[in-house]
């Protein structure tokens, strides 16, 4: 190998992944096997918790995971950290979820958890239908108590007090708004850029030889901490202040792109 060896994370949904047409271009599946042939190190880097990356593991071959935000970090066939929300917290968020209105998921390593009974939220309603279209949807709902989850999401509607949800949840998660009534909650002290502060320094890499790929503002925390960070042609514009490449969208071999352009392939 030539150079200094880097270290490559991507988010999934709108950086790797096409949500319009539900594939990983070509362009970016070649680009990956030739960065890694050269020796740098490729990372998923995702707010999606391990269950849910299925459709990118069967896509792509990379050096690990990073899941839920920084819940759990799969360097090759290691599990170099795993947190899961305590088993009486996840009980009072679930009827807390209720009592203010709000429907959602909640993400487990190994399933997906939903209300048993239809949601009136239609994001929900559609997210249960792929969630449950990946084969990740458990046949336990939340009237149940056998199981634990690393991280949630949860969605409003007019009938949603989401400020008095956020209230309560307190300080011990981090809610993320994804807009549109969308929020993502991560437990404190997990994110993104906790996740590659461990796999760099467990591989070695120094930061700026870390180069991250993203689109939306579960991104930012990795955008805050990289030293490289490459906004995808679609993206939040909280990501702006950080970013140091803007490149093309997923769908127009935005990933193949920067790769070349910044000289990694």
């Amino acid at each position: 190998m030539t150079g200094k060896r880097k270290a490559l994370f991507f988010d999934i949904d709108g950086t790797l992944f096409s949500e319009i047409n539900r594939n990983v271009p070509e362009s970016a599946k070649h680009a990956i096997v030739q960065a890694r042939e050269t020796g740098h190190l490729v990372f998923i880097n995702s707010g999606r918790t391990y269950c849910l990356t299925s459709p990118i593991r069967s896509l792509l071959q990379v050096d690990g995971y990073c899941c839920g935000c920084g819940t759990r970090i799969v360097a090759g066939e290691e599990v170099l950290y795993s947190a899961t929300i305590p088993h009486e917290t996840g009980i009072k968020i679930k009827k807390m979820i209720l009592k203010y209105g709000l429907d959602g998921i909640l993400e487990g390593t190994e399933s997906c958890y939903f209300n048993k009974t239809e949601s009136r939220i239609a994001k929900v309603r559609t997210m249960k239908e792929n969630v449950a279209l990946e084969g990740n949807c458990s046949p336990y709902s939340w009237d149940e108590d056998c199981y634990d989850f690393d991280k949630f999401c949860v969605m409003e509607d007019e009938q949603s007090d989401m400020k008095g949800f956020a209230r309560e949840l307190g300080l011990d998660f981090e809610i993320i708004n994804r807009g549109g009534g969308f929020y993502e909650c991560i437990p404190a002290g997990h994110s993104k850029a906790t996740a590659i502060e461990a796999v760099i320094a467990h591989y070695g890499v120094e930061l700026e030889d870390t180069y991250v790929f993203g689109d939306s503002t579960n991104d930012l925390s990795m955008f805050e901490y990289a030293k490289n960070c490459i906004a995808m042609g679609h993206h939040s514009v909280e990501l702006e202040p950080y970013a140091t490449f803007y490149t093309k969208n997923v769908e127009d071999n935005g990933v193949a792109y920067a790769m070349r352009k910044l000289g990694i392939i």
